[in-house]
């Protein structure tokens, strides 16, 4: 049980962190973009990543637990879901901190990418835990679509600001 508890709460760690790191962009610099009338409200991201943090972090549990751990079958599978849960929690400072329009995208796109891949795997070892991560791509391609708007509309603000 702590186990599984450990593999929820770890998503949450960093996306918290995220959170706290990209407030100061969102009231401010995020606000003056322009966005696409489509855009969810800003109140929905907390409670969607929430529910999708909590759904990986269990599926991640999941093909631990029946995949044999890191030494097993879910080798591939639990570094897929490392290296999608780093390019995640590297697209926040990209675009907020950095104001990195394209290489958000870029990195957007390599996490799409990887969390197909990943959802894959997962359902490979146990087909729950691939439908918990469907959820997800589904957000993503929302994201996706959304950074692609924002990058596309505010040509006039390509350059990363500068640390």
């Amino acid at each position: 049980m702590w186990k599984a508890i450990g593999a929820i709460l770890l998503p949450h760690v960093g996306g918290g962190l995220n959170g706290a790191l990209i407030k100061p962009e969102t009231d401010t610099w995020y606000q003056a973009l322009k966005k696409p009338s489509w855009r969810p409200p800003s109140k929905a991201f907390a409670i969607v990543w929430s529910s999708l943090y909590t759904g990986m972090g269990y599926a991640s549990y999941v093909v631990w637990r029946d995949g044999g751990g890191i030494n097993g079958p879910a080798r591939l599978p639990l570094t897929l879901y490392a290296t999608q849960m780093m390019l995640n929690w590297s697209w926040s400072p990209i675009f907020f901190c950095f104001h990195s329009l394209k290489w958000s995208m870029v990195d957007i796109v390599f996490l799409w990418c990887n969390v197909a891949a990943c959802a894959y795997e997962f359902w490979k070892i146990n087909q729950t835990a691939g439908i918990l991560m469907a959820p997800y791509l589904c957000w993503l391609t929302l994201a996706l679509s959304l950074n692609y708007c924002i990058w596309r509309d505010n040509k006039e603000i390509q350059e990363p600001k500068k640390q």
